[in-house]
């Protein structure tokens, strides 16, 4: 009798290979997906914590708003120094002093904050910038003013911090107080009165507008003013 020979074709062989080829490719695929996903969900997550974030930010610093004075010149350098509320504000632009710094939180010195809407390289849509300088009182306010009611003009810089980006557009207003015999509140787009005003809005509307994406949504803060400036505190 002949003798029985085990083993393997190389049809099987061929076979076994291309199930365990197709099994890998599979395996494959599977992950890439899967990490894709996670890479997505990631990115959003990094986006919506990057617009609470802004949103928080800029409702501390308005919140941190201080009521200082600052000792402003005249436009010609002549006249003497006079002391003016320190606040100026326009649809694209607006500069305070607050006790709130991205660098140091509450902690250290006030700041002046300077708040700006510009365009992006790209040409699509505007950015809002904020510029920080320290305040040591009314001549470091004072070295921002040209003339009472008057003020340099809000640049960006090289230390400027992006707040917000990807905006459709992005314009500031102030509520001026409510005075008899008008009780309805008035939302001005610049301010130009003495006195400071009782909230800022900020009006903001995304680039493109993705249903699964936090949205920048407007804010509207109160300003706070527990002291005035016209009077000295000092112990009795």
């Amino acid at each position: 009798m002949r003798r029985r020979e085990s083993g393997l074709t190389l049809m099987e062989v061929l076979i076994a290979v291309s199930l365990l080829s197709l099994l890998s490719l599979g395996m494959a695929i599977a992950l890439r997906v899967g990490l894709s996903a996670m890479a997505k969900a990631n990115t959003r997550l990094i986006d919506d914590r990057r617009v609470a974030g802004t949103q928080r930010i800029l409702e501390q610093e308005i919140a941190g708003f201080m009521p200082v004075k600052a000792l402003c010149g005249s436009a010609d350098g002549q006249a003497p120094g006079a002391l003016i509320q320190f606040f100026q504000g326009d649809a694209q632009a607006m500069r305070f002093v607050s006790t709130y710094s991205l660098q140091q939180a509450w902690r250290g010195l006030p700041q002046i904050l300077e708040f700006l809407v510009i365009p992006r390289e790209d040409g699509k849509g505007v950015r809002l910038v904020v510029n920080e300088h320290i305040y040591s009182g009314p001549r470091s306010a004072g070295a921002f003013c040209i003339g009472p009611g008057r003020y340099l003009p809000v640049e960006p810089g090289p230390a400027s911090f992006v707040l917000a980006d990807n905006l459709a557009f992005c314009r500031f207003s102030y509520l001026a107080p409510v005075s008899p015999p008008l009780r309805i509140p008035q939302w001005l787009p610049a301010w130009a009165r003495p006195k400071w005003p009782t909230a800022v809005r900020l009006d903001m509307e995304p680039l493109r507008d993705d249903v699964v994406r936090l949205r920048p949504v407007t804010i509207t803060q109160p300003i706070r003013v527990n002291r005035s400036p016209e009077i000295d505190y000092v112990d009795q």
